[in-house]
């Protein structure tokens, strides 16, 4: 935290030493034209749908329990919190009076209709890569919602993350300064997956590590982040630590519906995604998607480990059955027994659906566990015929979280987990 706070007010004081037309950037307002082949009427709307899903606004701008599109979710950062907007076409609370000049500009420059700089938790480096037609035709759905008039709460923000003239040092260094463009060199379905995983769905933005001034590293594309407390795995083509060993069809089955047989099932983020995003896409965006991932510089992560789905601790286990396990604590035994293996199985297999598959999972080979304990302890919500997993944060202590934790970690990874209750409890801030 201490030296997050040294890197801004160094850029504080660097944008401070510039001309004074910087402080006062004035907020260029270009005005924009759709294409000669942007569709119209029906089909735009269509493609405005589309393209909005492909994006994932919809997760990022409803709180829960919210209307969607509402705004007010709220994302905690070591610094303060930021609230999603509403993009309703609320004249008031939404975006009822903006232009499409002025929606554009958000997107490609991050700045708001009041000539403000918005914060990168809207993802605009890479939403900047848009093209100009998309971003109307997302504008345009946007226009058909019902209104929700709902103002979001305010930004708790200390100083000096409040002062968002500071970002206009950041987009001088962070920004994309043209659109993304097709290469000739490749086919039509890996430059449809580059545009996909670029720009719509913005895969970087949570599986690439940030630097000291919480910009992506470009030289560790896809090796892996933390965020939200969860770890976004390595999506690379590494063998070990990424996705180089996954057959394309379970990549594509993973994208389309949060689990592959031998990988385990999503949560956190990435279950948000599938749910409101990648589940809702056509299977050839999907097979886009893949075959440009499987063409990415590969890059070896400490964050992410190396998965075994055949751990002998799982040798002699059946679905109601869990082997000898001599070796493990009898308190996440029992939680385990009672709470989980109805769903999950003993041979992680799930037993009633997929996604609640552990056999594999990169989460239950992490002996720090740090996505068990967020999934614990906050649940998953995925696209499932039998519905998700329930949130257990108020059922048990953070011993027994601990506890039943470990025991994931060995029964199903093999390996002796490290968890402790310091841990849960600082998940559960």
């Amino acid at each position: 935290m201490t030296r997050i706070l040294a890197v801004l007010a160094a850029l504080v004081i660097a944008a401070a030493a510039l001309a004074g037309w910087f402080f006062f950037w004035p907020a260029k307002l270009i005005q924009v034209q759709p294409s000669p082949n942007q569709p119209t009427g029906p089909a735009l709307i269509a493609r405005g749908a589309y393209l909005t899903t492909a994006a994932d606004c919809e997760s990022c701008h409803t709180a829960p329990g919210g209307k969607p599109f509402a705004g007010g979710r709220a994302f905690k950062l070591p610094f303060g919190t930021i609230y999603s907007s509403n993009i309703t076409p609320d004249a008031d609370t939404g975006i009822g009076k903006w232009s499409d000049a002025e929606f554009v500009r958000a997107l490609h420059q991050g700045i708001g209709r009041a000539g403000e700089d918005l914060y990168p938790a809207l993802p605009y480096t890479s939403y900047a890569l848009l093209a100009t037609d998309d971003v109307l035709a997302i504008r345009a759905y946007l226009a058909t919602l019902r209104p929700v008039a709902q103002q979001p709460p305010a930004n708790t923000l200390g100083f000096p993350f409040n002062q968002r003239f500071v970002l206009r040092a950041w987009k001088l260094l962070f920004m994309p300064t043209q659109p993304w463009q097709p290469s000739p060199e490749r086919d039509a379905q890996w430059n449809k997956g580059a545009y996909l995983v670029e720009a719509l769905a913005h895969c970087g933005e949570c599986h690439t590590p940030r630097n000291v001034m919480f910009a992506m590293k470009r030289s560790e594309k896809f090796a892996g982040a933390i965020v939200d407390g969860y770890k976004a795995y390595n999506i690379t083509p590494d063998a070990e630590t990424g996705i180089g060993r996954w057959p394309d069809a379970e990549i594509s089955a993973y994208l389309a519906t949060g689990h592959a047989p031998g990988h385990g099932g999503a949560s956190g983020g990435m279950a948000e995604a599938i749910k409101f995003s990648l589940g809702r896409l056509p299977q050839e965006d999907i097979a886009a998607i893949t075959a440009y991932l499987k063409t990415v510089p590969p890059q070896r992560s400490t964050l992410s480990p190396a998965a075994d789905p055949h751990p002998v601790t799982l040798a002699s286990a059946g679905p109601w059955s869990p082997g000898p396990d001599g070796g493990a604590d009898p308190i996440g035994l029992r939680i385990f027994a009672s709470a989980c293996a109805s769903c999950h199985g003993w041979d992680g297999s799930g037993r009633q659906t997929g996604n609640a598959s552990l056999r594999g999972a990169r989460s239950v080979n992490d002996v720090g566990g740090a996505n068990v304990i967020r999934t614990v302890l906050q649940g998953v919500a995925v696209t499932s015929p039998t519905g998700a997993m329930p949130a257990f944060a108020a059922a048990y202590t953070d011993d027994e979280i601990a506890a039943v934790a470990n025991y994931v970690i060995g029964h199903f990874g093999g390996k002796s987990g490290r968890v402790t209750a310091k841990d849960v409890k600082a998940a559960r801030n």
